[in-house]
């Protein structure tokens, strides 16, 4: 990984961020987690990318090498949407491909229905529909969103434990039992290939703390119900059958809510991470997308 540059996205908030592939080919954006820097998305995946992409990947606040200030200045959800622009912005990007995982694929639904102009395509993984309208299961049966599955016991569980600073071993032992844990079971988890994900997040970051400010940040206003439903946005969600936070119905419902222009790719085994078994799927489905709908960047 490079040094990457800092990209002011609002008045004092400089955000990381870093560039792969050659400078004139077709943007991507990819948008991490809660909680997660630039660095969570393998470099394996974003080289892979960027064999035909100019590749971005950032740090959102409170993450990496981005401020740390949520107490000093606290922000919405939203607003994190709205850093994603300001990235492009920064970074002369007229147009990008977005992909986001969980939390960030929240947020690319945010950019789909907020500035449509600025998203080539989008990519959504392991992550829910910003939308009230009902599921429709395959017998016809109207499922309210409420009554979706929701998040596995276990990692509820492992979410309502305090993060006691214990050291750096023995943090990187709790983020690999998280890791196993949102892995979902589906592929042979491999400890060690998670544990030098998470030694490079630290060793970028230069910190092994986390905050948890992305938690504490107003989730209010983020429903785009009819925006979502009338987008032109080609969409591709990815269904991971071993997904233990958004179950497979969600990436089903998610499908339905944008309708329009949107493909679902299952990846068997895949859960709430990205292990190194999952990447070469990943970057075939996300480029048959962005190739098929190549704009200018």
């Amino acid at each position: 990984m490079d040094d990457g540059q800092y990209v002011e996205v609002a008045p004092g908030v400089r955000l990381w961020a870093e560039q792969r592939g050659a400078a004139d080919a077709p943007a991507l954006l990819l948008i991490m987690g809660a909680q997660a820097s630039g660095p969570g998305w393998p470099d394996e995946l974003v080289d892979a990318l960027a064999a035909h992409h100019r590749v971005i990947r950032y740090d959102h606040r409170d993450t990496g090498r981005s401020p740390w200030a949520f107490d000093e200045r606290p922000y919405r959800i939203t607003d994190l949407a709205e850093d994603a622009i300001g990235v492009l912005d920064g970074l002369g990007v007229a147009r990008a491909h977005i992909v986001g995982m969980s939390l960030g694929g929240m947020l690319a639904q945010l950019l789909i229905a907020d500035h449509p102009d600025r998203v080539s395509s989008a990519t959504l993984i392991g992550t829910c529909a910003l939308s009230t309208t009902d599921h429709i299961r395959p017998d016809g049966a109207r499922v309210p969103v409420g009554e979706l599955p929701g998040i596995a016991p276990e990692i509820l569980e492992e979410w309502a434990k305090p993060v006691e600073d214990l050291g750096p071993e023995a943090e990187l032992d709790r983020r690999v039992a998280h890791w196993r844990l949102l892995s979902g079971g589906g592929i042979p988890f491999d400890a060690e290939y998670f544990r030098a994900l998470e030694r490079r997040i630290i060793a970028h970051a230069g910190r092994y703390d986390t905050n948890g400010a992305h938690g504490r940040a107003d989730d209010s206003g983020m429903l785009r119900t009819a925006e979502l439903a009338g987008t032109e946005v080609p969409t591709l969600v990815v269904r991971a059958t071993a997904e233990p936070v958004f179950p497979p119905p969600h990436a089903d419902h998610l499908a339905q809510v944008i309708g329009h222009n949107t493909r679902i790719v299952e990846i068997p085994g895949m859960g709430h991470a990205l292990p190194r078994e999952v990447l070469g799927p990943l970057a075939d489905a996300i480029l048959e997308r962005t190739v098929r709908f190549r704009r200018a960047p």
